[in-house]
């Protein structure tokens, strides 16, 4: 079995769209919702998820569980999302050896250059589509 996890904190709107696609194309796969708050968790459970667990302990301990982590390039840096991701939580996901498909999203004091300002949605087919292409390796 496969294990992904979709990592998002605040109202966890990016995640349950993430997830929502995700599922839809890879109904198969096991999706696991790790938010920074529990909002966050139980949006992306109403979106699919097939487990969810919040905080930073349970981000912390599901790196070294997962084979792939969707989320935006945020979840690397400490305090983003407005504190909400503590250092632990970014070093956890940084360095881990899990494969990270992140999303470009120009927000927690971070801009990405050379990459196309898009909509969401793009952003989500995207990582879907560089999702697809990594399982085909393993």
């Amino acid at each position: 079995m496969i294990n992904i996890a979709v990592v998002d904190g605040q109202g966890g709107g990016i995640g349950r769209a993430i997830v929502e696609k995700v599922k839809k194309v890879f109904p198969e796969l096991n999706v696991i919702a790790l938010g920074t708050n529990a909002v966050a968790t139980g949006q992306m459970l109403k979106a699919g998820a097939d487990e969810g667990a919040t905080g930073e302990n349970a981000i912390i301990h599901n790196m070294q569980h997962v084979d792939v982590v969707l989320g935006v390039i945020g979840i690397l840096t400490a305090n983003s999302m407005m504190g909400e991701l503590s250092p632990a939580m970014a070093s956890a996901i940084g360095g881990s050896h899990t494969y990270k498909i992140l999303l470009p999203i120009n927000r927690c004091h971070i801009y990405v250059v050379s990459v196309e300002d898009m909509p969401l949605g793009v952003h989500i087919d995207n990582a879907v589509a560089a999702l697809d292409e990594y399982l085909k390796t393993l």
